[in-house]
């Protein structure tokens, strides 16, 4: 006859001093120790986010006035450039002659003077370019690459500002559209 086991005897590979279990077995503990591991590797998560997300946060070249907590910009030239009905395109020559060119596409633009051309980088004001465009058969002209690794805003005016044209030119792309930031009826 085999030896009947008591279901109510302690079983030979149970803790020496029951109630007492070991540390690393309590689920308080884990809790007490996951919370702030789960808090840290979250922040350093988003701050790793946050420093590679530098495009998305624009930087805006116009004057700005505070009023109260209203921050209140000039639209003036941009509401000039929309009366005037104009657009242009911004392109990166692909002749490989290392250029830029303005090129109109609509309203009525001032052929004989010079343009200022400015690419402001999205984050990083040091790598701002600027050009002068003389006039030409087609459009206006500069010398100069861009750098097309990255995004631009791009900002078109004369040189006394009286209008102007804004956009954004992607990454990698030739080319990029300008109008006013105002939209028009």
């Amino acid at each position: 006859m085999s030896p009947r086991i008591h279901p109510t005897a302690p079983d030979s590979g149970s803790d020496p001093k029951p109630g007492k279990r070991p540390a690393w077995r309590e689920p308080m503990v884990w809790l007490v120790v996951a919370i702030p591991v789960a808090a840290i590797a979250a922040t350093i998560t988003m701050l790793v986010v946050a420093s590679r997300s530098s495009g998305t946060n624009d930087v805006v070249d116009d004057t700005v006035r505070r009023t109260a907590q209203v921050q209140v910009a000039d639209l003036g030239p941009d509401a000039v450039a929309r009366q005037m009905r104009l657009s242009a395109i911004v392109r990166a020559d692909t002749r490989g002659t290392g250029a830029v060119e303005v090129l109109p596409v609509q309203g009525g633009f001032d052929r004989s003077a010079t343009l200022a051309l400015t690419l402001h980088h999205p984050s990083q004001a040091g790598l701002d370019r600027s050009f002068v465009l003389a006039p030409t058969a087609t459009g206006w002209r500069a010398q100069g690459a861009v750098d097309l690794s990255h995004d631009w805003n791009i900002q078109v005016a004369p040189p006394d500002r009286r209008w102007r044209l804004q956009g954004r030119w992607t990454a990698r792309q030739r080319a990029a559209y300008l109008q006013p930031a105002i939209a028009g009826n």
